[in-house]
């Protein structure tokens, strides 16, 4: 099993954990804008039957 040597800094730990963040928050955008364009009928990169 991999164990870690030494102790991870909080500075890398913050920015790790914020570089995660920010990637979800882009996902979560995407669904969202992904969404509207369905909901508004101006999608074209998604076909739905109406």
């Amino acid at each position: 099993m991999a164990v870690p040597k030494k102790r991870t800094s909080t500075s890398k730990k913050k920015i790790r954990k914020n570089f995660w963040k920010k990637k979800a928050y882009w996902t979560a955008l995407k669904a969202f804008s992904l969404a509207q364009s369905i909901f508004t009928g101006n999608s074209k990169s998604f076909i739905s039957n109406k």
